[in-house]
């Protein structure tokens, strides 16, 4: 058995930014099925959201959490929501001292950038690669203090050991050997990222799986407001790599068959910067409607030649070279095609504001159990997500739990685990997968998930396809345990690791339809063709869902935390 007294799982920003924090003091470790800098953070593009008032200079938190919590189509927690606003400058200034190379204006300034849904340009940015540059710079600070803890590297969490009420550990899979791990804690983080690798059409990383989350859903825990899933109003067609809301934020077009710039239509104040929810429901109404681009008219057309060629290379290297590289198209050519995207995991484990993770509406708490990041739901994004906050959301909500980690850690006692009880529950799951006499393909099974989720619970949704996609998750569940392995080796087997992340999208993917179809209302990521309006007397609140005595869903809600903005209708 291994000992440590804090376990982070996850290297991506809010587990390194957390492990900063605690490292020194506790015995630390780091556990993570990829390597720091290969961690899904790196992905994010166009900036990362703080009122420095550098191009804006009448901006203030105060405005940021107003776009924020209108952005979040006010089902965002307002107390988290002010917390992000306000610790942002101090977050963005921090990463600069860390030696983050943000671009800069012509006086040396960090510059900034509009994104949608922000009234002001807040977005701080490294050219497109912000999350690598943020990224990167996190792990040359985590590499500093290495000789204080200990890097896990490609090691597959299993399972979360929970006992009355208090988290003990871990089990984990080391992916070169198979050898299963107990690492027993005095306190656990959890920063595993999001879920959005169930959708055919998706800019997530492969290692997007929901791993985090299904832990905590096993042991009895619930996962809060999953319905919500953002898709980003421009991923690369056919392929759903990201490109980044900065080209629309540096001046880009999103134009119909006609040469339209259709979404005057839906927000005429902001045009293509409005949020991301409200752009991704127009572009996929001007294709349903007929006025696609491209291959079935399945696209949409951004148009960045406007902006010349020197403007491109210098904001927007990355874009371009996406573009070039994965559909044969130069922006600084022609327009390029898009789509929408699953992007962001607006749902998660429930937390407060400072990383503890919470059961209920009385803020009922697991001891030793903190997460942070897209795993989590504090809730800052609410229903949806602005572009830039996500980055800020890990940063800002990594450090506050590793501040309370280390002060609640410190003089707590190592909880009782049973290294044999516990290698022996996750033992029999693996060997039932790998002895499996089945001959289902694993692969098929997971593209008919996929394809299921983006075919009838995407953009728009509604009861029909919403109650289908419910019948298929099931019988793909079923097929799941008759789905044959053909690697049998312990070296690098991938495919049981594949396996894994397997159940795991299907029994997550069971939870936001079912969480989508209770919510009979449109809130922002939740589309509801059949109930296309907001319904704050009946929906004002939080999903909650657990899993029930008889092994189904259940679904209980909590309010929703209100302190300086009433609710008001949503327009742009």
């Amino acid at each position: 058995m291994l000992q440590h007294d804090v376990v982070i799982v996850g290297s991506g920003l809010a587990g390194m930014r957390a492990a900063l924090e605690v490292c020194g003091e506790l015995n630390t470790a780091i556990v993570t099925k990829v390597y720091p800098s290969r961690s899904h953070s790196g992905a994010a593009q166009g900036g990362v959201a703080a009122s420095l008032a550098n191009e804006a200079k009448d901006d203030n938190w105060e405005l940021h959490m107003f776009d924020t919590v209108k952005g979040s189509d006010y089902l965002g927690d307002q107390d988290a929501i002010e917390i992000m606003a306000k610790d942002a400058p101090t977050t963005i200034r921090e990463m600069e001292h860390f030696g983050c190379p943000f671009s800069r204006t012509p006086e040396g300034k960090i510059a900034q950038r509009d994104f949608g849904g922000h009234s002001r340009p807040r977005s701080c940015y490294a050219a497109d690669r912000t999350g690598h540059a943020l990224l990167h710079t996190l792990h040359e600070q985590v590499m500093r203090r290495k000789k204080d803890l200990t890097i896990y590297s490609e090691f597959y969490l299993l399972s979360l050991i929970i006992k009355d009420g208090v988290c003990g550990g871990i089990t984990a899979m080391d992916i070169k050997t198979r050898k299963i791990e107990v690492i027993r804690v005095r306190s656990v983080i959890f920063a595993t990222g999001g879920y959005g690798r169930a959708f055919s059409i998706t800019s997530n990383a492969f290692a997007s799986t929901g791993d985090g989350i299904m832990a905590a859903y096993r042991v009895g825990l619930p996962l809060q407001d999953m319905e919500f899933v953002q898709f980003h109003p421009t991923g690369l067609f056919g392929q759903g790599i990201l490109v980044s809301e900065a080209a629309r934020g540096e001046g880009g077009y999103l134009l119909n068959s006609k040469g339209e710039r259709f979404m005057e239509k839906y927000a005429s104040s902001r045009m293509e910067l409005a949020p991301r929810d409200i752009v991704s429901r127009s572009e996929q109404t001007e294709i349903d409607e007929g006025r696609g681009v491209g291959p079935n008219g399945k696209a949409i057309h951004l148009d960045m030649r406007h902006l010349g060629r020197e403007k491109i290379l210098e904001r927007l290297p990355q874009v371009r070279q996406l573009g070039i590289d994965f559909i044969g198209m130069d922006m600084v050519e022609e327009p390029i095609l898009i789509q929408p995207t699953a992007h962001y995991s607006m749902g998660g484990i429930p937390t407060d504001n400072d990383g503890r993770v919470i059961i209920d509406d009385k803020k009922t708490r697991i001891t030793g159990f903190f997460a942070a990041g897209e795993c989590a739901c504090v809730s800052v994004h609410g229903a949806n997500r602005l572009g830039t906050n996500s980055l800020l959301d890990a940063l800002v909500f990594g450090r506050r739990t590793g501040k309370t980690v280390l002060e609640e850690t410190r003089n707590k006692d190592f909880p009782p685990v049973n290294e044999e009880e516990e290698i022996g529950k996750v033992k029999k799951e693996i060997s039932d997968i790998l002895d499996s006499p089945g001959t289902e393909s694993m692969n098929d099974i997971r593209n008919s998930l996929k394809d299921n989720m983006m075919d009838r619970c995407g953009v728009f949704r509604d009861k029909t396809r919403l109650e289908e996609c419910l019948k298929a998750v099931k019988g793909l569940q079923a097929r799941f345990p008759k789905g044959k392995i053909m690697d049998k080796g312990t070296n690098f087997n991938t495919e049981i690791i594949e396996a894994i992340e397997l159940r795991n999208m299907l029994d997550f993917s069971e939870i936001i339809v079912t969480g989508a179809l209770a919510r009979e209302e449109s809130r922002g990521g939740h589309a509801r063709k059949d109930f296309p309006k907001r319904d704050d007397v009946k929906w004002l609140k939080h999903t909650l869902a657990a899993k029930a005595a008889d092994g189904g869903i259940e679904l209980k809600y909590k309010p929703v935390a209100i302190t300086k903005h009433r609710p008001e209708e949503r327009k742009y």
